[in-house]
């Protein structure tokens, strides 16, 4: 079956994702660039996330079905357009696949941040110098922020992940079936279910292969 893509476009990079697997989107400087990328990166993709998951071999396995137009967002290296399909309710069974790719996100950075304690990462490119316990501050508090563009707050200690995360599944099933959110905040225009978990596990899965990277 052809993936069902979706690319956005801006003057010096394009980022190209997967509609139907969240945290798989990658980009590149030109369309056919990210294209490629999507598909490199199938592989590690496939081992985040298990079997469900068949890993294409070729360009063609991919079908573009949206294209957008990219903002500052685009160009300064993360995915900020949301594709249309996003705005489709979630709910079910495809609310629990689409939780436990979050999930399963969150389990690669936590393997990927156990190999790389005690080492000296890498810097340069790919790395961009943060150290590991900086990084996973910087995870976690992106977290937090798109935790409010649900629509919700998470009211906790910081370094207590384990209890970010569940606040985030839990407002995210709260959302998904129109029910109230604990701790709700304002906010102008939310987020959909199926873009924060796009958006969330392409961060966790984009820092947890920076990891993998810098690792020597």
């Amino acid at each position: 079956m052809l993936i069902a893509t979706y690319v956005e476009v801006a003057p010096k990079r394009v980022f190209a994702a997967a509609l139907d697997w969240p945290g798989w989107a990658r980009s590149g400087r030109t369309e056919a660039d990210a294209i490629e990328s999507l598909l490199a990166y199938a592989p590690r993709y496939a081992s985040a996330v298990g079997s469900a998951f068949k890993a294409p071999n070729t360009l063609s396995d991919f079908a573009v079905v949206e294209r957008l137009q990219g903002n500052v967002t685009t160009e300064f290296g993360a995915p900020g357009k949301v594709p249309e399909a996003d705005g489709r309710e979630l709910d079910g069974l495809e609310l629990e696949r689409q939780v436990g790719l979050l999930e399963a996100a969150w389990k690669a950075l936590d393997t990927a941040a156990d190999a790389a304690r005690g080492v000296t990462l890498a810097t340069g490119p790919r790395g961009g110098g943060r150290d590991l316990e900086k990084m996973l501050e910087h995870v976690a508090g992106a977290e937090s922020s798109y935790l409010r563009k649900l629509g919700a707050r998470y009211i906790g200690p910081a370094d207590d992940v384990a209890a970010l995360r569940r606040t985030v599944v839990e407002s995210l099933r709260a959302r998904a079936h129109g029910k109230p959110l604990v701790n709700p905040t304002a906010v102008k225009q939310a987020w959909s279910p199926r873009y924060f978990v796009r958006r969330a596990a392409w961060h966790v899965l984009d820092h947890a292969w920076e990891l993998e990277d810098r690792v020597p």
